[in-house]
């Protein structure tokens, strides 16, 4: 964790943007993974953990607007919790960590919240995204469960993500050390790309890698040769000369603070004409992004310019055709990708988005677009210096989605179908990198990690010595 002084001031700024009520915190529990005593890595609420910084079960955290009184509910340490993990911090002690001075114990909260409800104040929450978290606020505050999100303060949502989509420096810092975890991943993938290697040997090697950088993966290891599938999480093929393999995979450090890199590698570690020429499309929009983001500026502007540049690419190729305003009008891109082009990042790999994606994404100026190819887009609103996002265009050929447009005769006008057909078999590329805006421009976060063609192929050639499991069995 960082300072007490960087939580205080975080609860200090958000006291500034609302005047009348209490906020209430409730940190994460630890969740069972197949029976009581056995639960899964321990992952704190990131916003008690922004506004409170413990790493630690079955707190409450209460910022009172009116008074700026701040307190902190909890346990106090047992004796079985000192057989079971050693000494353990006092309550006070841990509040003393954090800058506050009142701390109480937790069966004392359900009659705080009661009081204050009979005085008529407004109790602020955040929308809850856990079973478990979503009963524990149904209790404390008497709201039906169905009920929870409907009743969750929009001004606590807009003033938390004010606060938290500026990163400051130390936050900055802390995406750069995943980044640099993210660089040995990719980079391994890569080497390791080569026929006869089976995905799950690589997806284990690479969350080994992040576990080592000091945390666990930002999100389940996205790697397969069937990159048309946008999100895959099966890791069952065997890697054949001929395929390319997408590796979307991110660290998170002990702070909980994510990368969110995507390489895609030709297995055994060089393009064929094919790949190349799609390949060289996605990373041209990659970089006309990057050469082109900077403040004061729509993301959604930067979607239509990789939108746009995917088209034209295609359109050079034969496998669209006709005019290129009117196919990015129409959303005929969709067909190729059907995402958006990136999101903010943070604390959260798709930051804040338990809130909802609009609230997060898009304001009042930049509501969030209904067209085919275009409402994907989780990030539409004006960039600000401090703002971290990522930038991943991709193309695919997915064949049911073909089938189902040429069926339909969808986008005859821009679409080849007669060529679109033979790439059914190709599956997809997607390249992304994490950008950060400043006072002036922007720049991609971290150590480059190897994107061009000829970066890819010198890396897959060079030399890594690794086990392989079946080696032992």
């Amino acid at each position: 964790m960082f300072n007490k002084e960087v939580y205080i001031e975080r609860r200090s700024k958000l006291k500034k943007e609302i005047a009348k009520g209490l906020a209430l915190f409730v940190a994460n529990n630890e969740a069972s993974l197949n029976y009581p005593d056995n639960p899964y890595t321990y992952r704190q609420d990131s916003n008690f953990s922004y506004f409170f910084g413990l790493n630690h079960p079955d707190y409450v955290g209460i910022i009172d607007f009116e008074s700026g009184e701040e307190i902190l509910f909890g346990n106090e340490v047992t004796i079985d919790d000192v057989i079971w993990m050693g000494p353990q911090p006092s309550l006070s002690e841990q509040g003393a960590r954090i800058g506050i001075n009142q701390t109480k114990e937790l069966k004392n909260l359900f009659d705080y919240l009661k009081k204050a409800k009979q005085q008529g104040r407004k109790i602020h929450f955040l929308p809850p995204y856990r079973g478990d978290i979503k009963i524990i606020y149904s209790e404390y505050l008497d709201i039906p469960i169905h009920s929870l999100s409907e009743n969750a303060s929009i001004e606590l949502i807009r003033a938390v993500v004010k606060l938290r989509e500026i990163k400051d420096d130390l936050e900055i810092a802390e995406i750069e050390k995943a980044i640099e975890t993210a660089y040995f991943m990719h980079t391994t993938a890569m080497k390791m790309a080569k026929p006869g290697m089976i995905e799950q040997e690589l997806t284990g090697v690479l969350e080994g890698i992040s576990i080592s950088g000091g945390g666990p993966v930002s999100f389940p290891v996205i790697l397969s040769v069937d990159g048309q599938t946008l999100h895959n999480y099966n890791h069952h093929n065997v890697l054949t000369e001929g395929r390319m393999l997408v590796v979307d995979a991110g660290a998170q450090t002990s702070n909980y603070y994510a990368s969110d890199i995507t390489r895609t590698t030709p297995v055994g570690g060089k393009f064929n004409q094919r790949q190349k020429e799609i390949y060289e499309i996605v990373l041209a929009a990659n970089m006309n992004v990057i050469n082109n983001v900077g403040p004061n500026m729509e993301y959604f502007k930067m979607h239509t310019l990789a939108c746009r540049t995917i088209i034209e690419g295609l359109n050079a190729l034969g496998i669209m055709k006709g005019n290129v305003d009117e196919a990015l009008n129409v959303g005929a891109h969709y067909l190729f990708m059907p995402h958006g082009l990136g999101h903010q990042m943070g604390l959260d790999v798709h930051d804040m988005e338990s809130f909802g994606e609009d609230n997060v994404g898009y304001d009042e100026k930049t509501p969030r677009s209904k067209k085919m190819g275009f409402s994907g887009l989780r990030l539409g609103k004006t960039l600000k210096p401090g703002f971290v996002f990522t930038d991943e265009p991709g193309i695919y050929f997915i064949p049911k989605l073909i089938d189902i447009f040429h069926a339909e005769g969808k986008f005859k006008n821009f679409i080849n179908y007669d060529k679109v057909i033979t790439y059914k078999d190709f599956g997809g590329v997607r390249i992304e990198d994490n950008i950060l805006i400043t006072a002036n421009g922007s720049r991609v976060l971290g150590r480059p990690i190897p994107k061009t063609a000829a970066e890819v192929e010198a890396t897959c050639a060079a030399k890594r010595e690794w086990i392989r499991m079946k080696d032992f069995l």
